[in-house]
């Protein structure tokens, strides 16, 4: 039989503080809220949950493999109480995560507006997502020695980990010698965004609309972030990450109205959103499009397929990423919105 497609995504840990209120309060206002939540996530974490319950065909079978590589706080009862057997309960492994002794694990507070479509306001302290995410060596030796073998066929990135790191982990893993994918998420980016080099040899870049002109203005020095994101015309921009930065595959989500695909062989298109008509909470909603689509693109390449071969999944890959996400934001919370594959199925 053959063995399962592995995923290792490296990013962070959070403990996240949920406050749900009718209207986000003012300069000097006090507003009481109607509920609170302390959950686990980060964006490493969340990503690494979509991409679990992606595989998870029925409730006892899951076609993936997938590790969390990431650091938190060793004094942290939040860790073991709740992060931990959050990430083990998706079929998770979680060998990889490091307890640093002089770190705090990094935390959210969110603001959720539930008169406002679930729109959200987050502050972020980054914690031991920084202080113990800064060693590229050590990350992958414990890669090598903590995660399954054979080495994953693919490994997610996003940006809430040292900018150093990250373009670290790319020079290594976008080496033409090294046989494992790269799928970058650009969120939040950085002030001097990332450097072409870094990135060339990329598999998959996903951005959402605001982050594909704040990066597409870092690797051209073309000014476009002037523009309205009603003005945003990925088709445009989505070659300039083929050419400048010979990256294979830019998807740019669009929110609502959906996402555009785009690959440096000259396939392209738009999907079109979902109508969902009850958004309560749209915290893990990008997550969760990130996860899906990580995981049908680990189960491609898995077969030894050449990236032009997936060509002509993309669009429905792209698809059922809208799909899931569409059923994330009817939910409240972060990990506990994102749905199992067979949910999806169900719900259609």
């Amino acid at each position: 039989m053959a063995s399962k497609p592995q995923i290792c995504v490296i990013g962070s840990l959070n403990i996240d503080f949920v406050t749900y209120t009718r209207r986000c309060p003012g300069p000097g206002e006090t507003l009481t809220g109607s509920s609170l939540c302390i959950n686990a996530g980060g964006k490493g974490a969340n990503q690494a949950i979509a991409c679990a319950r992606a595989g998870f065909t029925t409730e006892a079978q899951q076609d993936v493999v997938v590790s969390m590589i990431g650091a938190v706080g060793a004094d942290d009862p939040y860790y073991p109480a709740l992060m931990r057997p959050t990430l083990e309960k998706a079929g998770i492994n979680t060998a990889g995560i490091e307890q640093k002794a002089s770190s705090q694990t990094g935390s959210a507070t969110i603001i959720v507006e539930e008169g406002e479509n679930g729109e959200n306001r987050i502050v972020v302290i980054p914690g031991a997502n920084h202080d113990g995410m800064n060693d590229t060596d050590k990350i992958l030796t414990t890669i090598q020695t903590q995660c399954p073998s054979p080495s994953p066929q693919v490994v997610v990135l996003q940006g809430e980990i040292p900018r150093s790191t990250v373009i670290s982990l790319l020079q290594h893993f976008n080496d033409c010698r090294n046989p494992t994918h790269i799928v970058l998420n650009v969120a939040p980016v950085y002030p001097d965004g990332l450097p072409v080099a870094a990135l060339a040899g990329t598999a998959v870049l996903i951005m959402n609309e605001t982050e594909a002109m704040q990066m597409a203005e870092s690797i051209s020095g073309v000014p476009v972030t002037s523009q309205s994101e009603s003005d945003l015309r990925p088709e445009q921009l989505a070659p300039l990450f083929h050419k400048k930065a010979n990256i294979s595959i830019v998807v740019i989500t669009l929110g609502s109205k959906g996402a555009f695909y785009s690959t440096a062989t000259g396939c392209n298109g738009f999907v079109r959103g979902l109508r969902v008509n009850n958004v309560v909470d749209t915290t893990a909603a990008g997550d969760t499009f990130v996860g899906y689509l990580s995981t049908a693109f680990a189960k491609y390449v898995a077969t030894g397929a050449s990236l032009e071969g997936f060509d002509p999944l993309i669009g429905l890959a792209v698809q059922e990423a809208n799909r899931a996400a569409a059923l994330c934001v009817q939910r409240r919370g972060a990990i506990e919105s994102i749905p199992l594959a067979y949910e999806i199925i169900e719900s259609q």
